[in-house]
């Protein structure tokens, strides 16, 4: 049975955008192919988490703290996505890897949030998927693919279908890594996915079926990265 990480951003777990309805229908589909894959969720924080972190970074709170807020939202997330699986989620939230790793169980979803302070939940999940040996990471994020700039703040910015893990490190190797960087993917994770040959598909997180071909290993309309 094939092992994925789906790192889901908190942009597309609760934009404000039909979430409750949006959640129902990401559910059914992951619970549809549960039992075919041993499927590893792992939640972003998105706007909760920049909202406290912007709070706190103004009331002059050091990194480590705005990076235990952002942890906290994400595990916000996650307990929301795991509820929502009904019986096809584990039953708790693990903390760390090897807590999520240990839950592991046959027709059922791990979900879990951020770990340890200085760690995105890109990089859990690329720290997630060597842990346990996946096949692949799924990164369902708010745009449709990774570019060479934000498509959102630079209209030519170009469209890449695939590239290397080396590609994609340099591609966010760049700018600030503080608390709560919003990217198409993380540093770290980029890295750990390099170094251990872990394949990553960037897609539109609310695209479902977008998703689901990711998950099954399909062809996609997102980015491959591969070596």
């Amino acid at each position: 049975m094939d092992k994925v990480v789906v790192s889901l951003g908190g942009s597309v777990i609760v934009p404000d955008d039909n979430d409750d309805a949006f959640l129902k229908r990401f559910s059914e589909m992951i619970s549809s192919l549960c039992d075919r894959y041993q499927i590893y969720l792992v939640c972003g924080g998105g706007k909760i988490a920049r909202y406290y972190i912007k709070v706190g970074r103004n009331l002059g709170l050091p990194e480590y703290d705005l990076d235990e807020m952002g942890i906290l939202s994400t595990r916000i997330n996650a307990t929301l996505v795991a509820y929502s699986l009904g019986e096809k989620f584990v039953g708790k939230v693990p903390e760390d890897i090897l807590e999520a790793h240990r839950l592991e169980k046959k027709g059922r979803v791990v979900v879990m949030g951020g770990t340890v302070p200085g760690h995105t939940t890109d990089a859990v999940s690329a720290m997630l998927a060597k842990e346990v040996k996946a096949t692949r990471i799924i990164n369902g994020t708010s745009v449709d693919a990774a570019y060479t700039a934000d498509p959102r703040k630079y209209p030519d910015a170009e469209r890449l279908s695939k590239i290397t893990h080396q590609q994609l490190y340099e591609l966010v190797n760049v700018g600030m890594h503080g608390a709560g960087p919003s990217n198409v993917f993380d540093r770290l994770g980029a890295q750990v996915a390099r170094d251990s040959h872990i394949d990553i598909c960037i897609v539109d997180g609310r695209d479902l079926n977008e998703m689901r071909a990711a998950i099954e290993g399909k062809p996609i309309k997102g980015t491959v990265v591969s070596d």
